[in-house]
């Protein structure tokens, strides 16, 4: 029977391959699977604050704010002050993110597909069941209802 160590180290060891995997098809973009994600977040259009990036993201607010600086240094977003709350910066994508976005969601199709097709039918909703509600036991935030960071596919326009 399977213990708590048994599936923390398989679940380790599947986010690190499929990690590994999308950083290799995202290096010649020199855009890293973490980037990709905060990229994939914002593809919907609407900007967000930097703390509700980070929840989006299940990530970590500091590293966010470090992804996002060099992000921002290659005009693939801007920060710009919060409207309503001085203390708080929202995000979005610029349209060169945007283009850089939709050419990361094409290279990373390999990826997916070998993913996917590592599952038998109706596996992927069940496992994406289960992870959810491992993410909400252990109190990490999750992807907006729906399971998806974005609800765009990469050729649409908000």
């Amino acid at each position: 029977m399977a213990t708590g160590h048994d599936l923390a180290m398989a679940l380790r060891a599947a986010y690190l391959a499929l990690h590994r995997r999308s950083d290799a098809r995202f290096a010649r973009h020199a855009v890293t699977a973490d980037q990709f994600v905060l990229l994939a977040a914002l593809s919907g259009g609407d900007a967000l604050t930097q703390r509700e990036l980070a929840r989006r993201t299940s990530s970590d607010p500091n590293t966010v704010r470090a992804m996002l600086l060099l992000l921002e240094r290659r005009g693939l977003v801007v920060r710009a002050r919060h409207p309503t709350d001085a203390r708080a910066r929202t995000v979005a994508l610029t349209p060169a993110g945007r283009r850089m976005y939709r050419r990361l969601w094409t290279a990373g199709e390999p990826v997916r597909t070998e993913f996917l097709a590592a599952l038998r039918p109706g596996e992927a909703d069940h496992l994406l069941d289960l992870l959810h509600r491992v993410a909400d036991t252990l109190g990490t935030s999750r992807a907006p209802a729906g399971g998806s960071t974005s609800s765009l596919s990469p050729g649409d326009e908000p």
